[in-house]
């Protein structure tokens, strides 16, 4: 009698990375507090990703703002704050704290803020969206633990959970933002 093989299933990392990551579009957040998690958002060109993380909560959170002040458009901001940076990074950080996270612990990183565009440096978003991100972390008195901003090339973040660590991919190549 011949005996049926096993079926075969991924590796539990493989299945871990593959089921447990949360996406952040663009203009969108999300905050978490599963040590399992990942948080990860893509093609930060002009706009700029923000994580929060409270390493003994193991709370996260992440942000992916479009455009710096949402005086340029009112209604829209009341629609969804994540889009511009004066809006969603209080929200972020107050969501962060709802969730847990006790703000002397936060580790806070920043990618993005390209120049990205061929607008003669007209717009210059990636500029005015890392002013913002100065100018609100000034008022909310927080430092920037590490950032990669700037230049000209799209960065996709990831944020673990389970340690903080973060890692930025740009042009194929990986590189971890925090620790440093």
């Amino acid at each position: 009698m011949s005996r049926i093989p096993p079926p075969i299933f991924k590796s539990e990392s493989t299945r871990t990375a593959e089921c447990d990551k949360i996406v952040v579009g663009v203009a969108d957040m999300a905050v978490a507090r599963d040590a399992h998690k990942s948080i990860v958002t893509y093609a930060l060109g002009s706009c700029i990703g923000v994580t929060l993380y409270d390493p003994v909560a193991k709370v996260a959170g992440m942000l992916h703002f479009m455009l710096p002040e949402s005086t340029v458009s009112p209604d829209k901001a009341a629609i969804n704050p994540a889009m511009f940076g004066d809006a969603g990074l209080p929200l972020l950080f107050q969501k962060v704290l709802d969730a847990g996270a006790r703000r002397e612990r936060l580790i806070v990183c920043a990618a993005g803020g390209a120049e990205v565009l061929a607008d003669d440096g007209h717009f210059r978003i990636g500029n005015r969206n890392r002013t913002v991100l100065r100018k609100i972390f000034w008022k909310l008195n927080l430092l920037l633990a590490s950032d990669d901003t700037g230049g000209q090339h799209s960065r996709t973040m990831t944020l673990r959970l389970i340690d903080g660590q973060i890692s930025i991919r740009s042009q194929g190549k990986d590189s971890l933002l925090w620790p440093h």
